[in-house]
């Protein structure tokens, strides 16, 4: 497999003064912002569909009750980050969420419900109709598919490693031999260190959500982080003093839009929604207001899958 070298290197990342303190700290610059500092005025509008039909049940179902329901992260910034005070969500993934919404005719605002859905159970909700789509860094592998499908993928990420700003030793991969790596439970990123425990010999320290690894790894209880290098990038933006991304991807790993298992047609309609605002530029504008703000570079986004 050819692996994508990260787009942005944690100088770039390091050199973002953006906002700090997601896990509860209060280090950082005066004005500092946990989740990211999106640029709203920014964003995109989306025009909402009108008389949308899709031989869907699941869509079916969310045009009776009135509203949408889209599992997201809440605690990823730049990507799905859901503020504590406004209870607001925001990000990238939240972005791509709310312009599919648009085009199967749910006002983002007004008929979306966003749902935090932790990684190690989003193939249940979606397969027990907890949600009708999941929209957070979903990687599309062969194993969900058995359970799920996916329309995508919409975005390329790959697998790095978040270390301390004064660590010297791991510089990759190849040299985590012997540290303890902290991931979430149910990622991909972590099985990648189970299955392959001759070939990278580190330790897995598991936890259910992201905001605890990056804690242990400020408090010094394990050596690295690894998980897919945006959501890596947007932690490392939050805590420029103290985090930094090593820069070095071992992995693709292709984000799609999870949904109930052979919905075709709900498939076809999102796959059409995703393709739509990526012609028509607001994908990208999407991007460079969230994302883009972490210090990753904006690039062409993979071809979809259809068929």
């Amino acid at each position: 497999m050819k692996f994508r070298k990260s787009a942005a290197s944690a100088a770039v990342v390091l050199s973002v003064v953006l906002s700090a303190a997601a896990c509860g700290g209060k280090e950082g610059p005066a004005g500092d912002k946990p989740g990211g500092d999106t640029d709203k005025k920014a964003l995109p509008t989306y025009k909402v569909a009108k008389d949308v039909d899709v031989d869907s049940p699941v869509i079916k179902k969310a045009q009776k009750r009135g509203k949408l329901i889209i599992g997201a992260k809440s605690d990823q910034p730049y990507l799905g980050f859901q503020d504590p005070s406004s209870k607001e969500y925001e990000g990238f993934d939240i972005e791509v969420a709310k312009m599919v919404a648009a085009d199967l005719g749910f006002d983002p605002e007004k008929e979306v419900q966003f749902k935090t859905i932790d990684s190690s159970v989003r193939e249940t909700a979606i397969s027990k109709g907890q949600v009708d789509l999941m929209v957070g860094t979903y990687t599309m592998n062969d194993e969900r598919k058995k359970q799920v499908s996916f329309a995508g993928p919409y975005y390329m990420a790959g697998q790095d490693l978040l270390v301390r700003k004064d660590e010297k030793s791991i510089k990759g991969p190849d040299s985590i031999k012997g540290k303890k790596v902290c991931s979430i439970t149910g990622s991909t990123p972590l099985q990648n260190i189970k299955d392959n425990k001759s070939k990278y010999g580190a330790t897995p320290v598991e936890f259910g959500k992201y905001t605890d690894c990056v804690k242990q790894l400020l408090d010094g209880q394990v050596d690295a982080m690894t998980t897919d290098d945006a959501i890596l990038k947007g932690y490392a933006a939050e805590r420029p003093t103290k985090l930094k991304v090593v820069g070095e991807t071992f992995s693709e790993e292709p984000y799609g839009i999870g949904l109930k298992k052979d919905d075709k047609a709900l498939q076809e309609a999102v796959l059409d929604a995703v393709e739509a605002h990526q012609k028509d530029g607001s994908y990208k504008k999407a991007y460079d207001a969230t994302l883009g703000r972490s210090g990753s570079k904006f690039e062409e986004p993979p071809a979809l899958e259809r068929g």
